[in-house]
């Protein structure tokens, strides 16, 4: 399963609402520091992380998508 933006998005907004935080309303910049964080958060796992398979036809080392 490939990384979702707005599936992380939509999670720190959750866990920010349940921490009290406003995330929405005409001054609220929660919903933009969620996007902000879950973009770099993805951007640097799919440019730098590797998965190692150890063994079988997939062996090897891979990219996170």
């Amino acid at each position: 399963m490939a990384l979702s933006k707005s599936s992380l998005k939509s999670k720190i907004v959750s866990e920010l609402n349940a921490q009290g935080f406003v995330t929405e309303g005409e001054h609220a910049m929660a919903q933009k520091m969620a996007e902000a964080i879950a973009n770099a958060v993805v951007d640097e796992i799919q440019a730098n992380a590797k998965a190692t398979v150890q063994s079988g036809s997939s062996a090897g080392t891979w990219s996170i998508q």
